[in-house]
């Protein structure tokens, strides 16, 4: 029994992992691969594993870790950039589903528990995937990217409040106001003690670690994994789930607590064991309880449940949306960026099911309607927002300015003088010389490792909206504009990729990292940055007078054996951006190249 139980461990996650990367190629969240597997592997399709004691154990405590970890990645500071639009998405895309999903389950035979269960199920929106979907499709320094992250925040955590009081009720059954005050007064204090402690006592708790320079991952782990547990535990005393006092717990680890390192750690550690081992086998045994007979016996009810999904969310942000002054077609995007459900939602229908609340049936539809509407995000969203664009209504929200600049080199140094006209331009290199030239030529420069955080401290990398790369390394070029596009989500990332030099994986490197080729083409350097530093080169400025691709334009200068490097492009205002593959120039707007 044992060996088989560890099999079945084996097949669960190998089929995770490749369901997981599979799906995640396509651009989508790794979190439906697992879903769609778990119904292929279990007992609905081909019945190749069942659940086990060991799996349950094991998802149980995933969902705990990944609760967690999701309350670790909130950042309420988020909210201040668009905290009455966001509020506004967040009511309407909430409220308005919850109602249609709670009459929907009543008015077809549902009891009132499992209409509130469902209409959570709907209200909710994915909060963990959505700064991937925003970084895919460049919309990370937009206001609808503030506001969406804003509503998601709001939207999950109203959803956790309110399953929060709806399980305290769930066993009690019929209820009268003594009962209904003891357990308000158990919510009320639970809620206190967690405040008090992650406010108060978990801080005091991190500064005599550091007193007494405890710097051991292990040791913060450990005592971090007994917070989480003990405020689960504590929740589950008092009548509430124990993924309520994760989350809680989840949200007091924040940066201030413990050095800024350990805190980093911290949470990749939590990132690798929940979302890489212990939450997946949750998300394929979940996919274990969908039957497909709801394809036959109540595809009415699922049509409906999807219907309700889609137009709640989207109508009820679009209506909720318009006392923002930002206009409805802004609301429509929103609506479609806040449509996907994800791992909130699933968590939250497993333990309807498991209560009795809900019906395989009725969870089986919530599976099913949390990987369509996912799988819409991307295709809406994109849909959406070019709209807004060619409309001329896509607003940046700028609280992202300036260039940081990897490389005090000449080359990069007259780049840096162009582009700093207008922004502030940071540099970043190890070599302490090129770093003092720099200085000397009245630029800010952080000698150090772009990939060691003191570096990334002292140069405020986190707060620029663009990464240039410019070293004569590959290597360094693309490891550090991976590294600031998945740690620090910054929205431009250009780099200088020599040629000849592992062609095909700099090409897969610069897709996943969301990056452009800098000067749009594979360029070495080196002999440009000698001709920068001996002076001996032309600058020279032509104006466009039809709109031509940035590609275009150089391959038409190639093909007549002209040998350049184009800077930068200066558009009508008199702005000047980094010239790079995948962008158009205007006519009137100029090219500056040296030759």
């Amino acid at each position: 029994m044992e060996g088989f139980d560890i099999l079945n461990l084996f097949i669960v996650l190998l089929s995770a992992w490749g369901a997981g990367a599979l799906i995640k190629r396509i651009g989508y969240p790794a979190i439906l691969g697992e879903l769609l597997v778990g119904v292929i592997i279990g007992p609905s399709l081909l019945g190749l594993v069942e659940t086990s004691s060991t799996l349950v154990i094991i998802s149980e405590a995933g969902v705990i870790l990944l609760m967690a970890y999701i309350g670790m990645e909130i950042n309420f500071k988020d909210l201040g950039k668009a905290s009455w639009a966001g509020l506004l998405a967040a009511i309407g895309g909430f409220v308005v589903p919850f109602a249609l999903g709670y009459y929907v389950v009543t008015l077809t035979g549902g009891t009132s528990m499992a209409g509130l269960f469902v209409g959570i199920a709907v209200g909710v929106t994915s909060l963990a995937t959505k700064s991937r979907i925003l970084v895919d499709l460049g919309l990370l320094d937009t206001r609808i990217a503030y506001v969406l992250m804003a509503g998601a925040l709001i939207s999950d955590t109203l959803a956790l409040i309110i399953f929060a009081g709806l399980s305290s009720f769930i066993d009690v059954g019929a209820v009268n106001m003594s009962e209904i005050l003891l357990i308000a007064g158990k919510i009320i204090l639970f809620f206190a003690f967690a405040t008090a402690f992650g406010l108060y006592i978990l801080p005091r708790i991190g500064k005599w670690m550091a007193s007494r320079n405890i710097e051991n991952r292990t040791t913060y782990f450990t005592l971090l994994l007994l917070i989480v547990f003990g405020l689960s535990e504590l929740a589950e005393l008092v009548g509430l789930h124990g993924i309520l006092g994760a989350f809680v717990a989840g949200v007091f680890i924040k940066d201030g607590v413990f050095h800024d390192k350990i805190t980093k750690d911290i949470t990749r550690v939590f990132h690798d064991v929940s979302i890489g081992f212990m939450a997946p086998i949750f998300f394929v045994t979940a996919g274990f309880h969908v039957t497909l007979d709801v394809f036959k016996t109540d595809l009415q009810l699922l049509l409906l449940i999807v219907g309700v999904a889609f137009a709640g969310k989207i109508l009820g942000t679009v209506l909720f949306y318009l006392p923002s002054g930002n206009g409805w077609r802004e609301g429509l995007a929103v609506g479609t960026g806040m449509n996907g459900r994800g791992a909130v939602e699933i968590v939250i229908a497993g333990i309807g099911l498991q209560k009795g609340i809900i019906t395989q049936e009725i969870f089986s539809i919530l599976v099913f309607m949390a990987i369509i509407t996912t799988l819409s995000v991307p295709l809406l969203l994109t849909w959406t927002t070019n709209w807004l664009k060619k409309r001329g209504e896509l607003v940046k929200q700028f609280s992202r300015q300036g260039h940081i600049i990897l490389g005090a080199n000449p080359l990069a140094l007259l780049l840096g003088k162009h582009l700093a006209e207008a922004n502030k331009v940071m540099f970043i290199d190890a070599n302490k010389g090129l770093c003092e030239n720099a200085r000397n030529q009245g630029f800010d420069c952080v000698h150090g490792n772009i990939l060691e955080e003191s570096t990334l401290n002292e140069a405020s990398v986190k707060d620029f909206r663009t990464f240039i790369a410019l070293t004569v390394n590959n290597e360094i070029n693309l490891l550090a504009s991976q590294f600031v596009n998945d740690i620090l989500f910054i929205p431009e990332k250009f780099i200088v990729i020599s040629p000849n030099k592992g062609e095909g994986g700099s090409i897969n490197l610069l897709s996943s990292a969301s990056a452009s080729t800098l000067f749009s083409s594979k360029v070495d350097i080196q002999p440009w940055i000698q001709k920068v530093q001996d002076s001996n080169y032309k600058e020279v400025e032509v104006t466009i007078t039809k709109q031509i691709d940035t590609r275009d334009w150089v391959k038409f200068h190639e093909s007549k054996n002209n040998t350049l490097l184009p800077l930068v492009i200066v558009d009508r205002s008199g702005t000047k951006r980094p010239y790079r593959y995948n962008d158009s120039i205007d006519m009137n707007e100029k090219v500056i190249y040296i030759e």
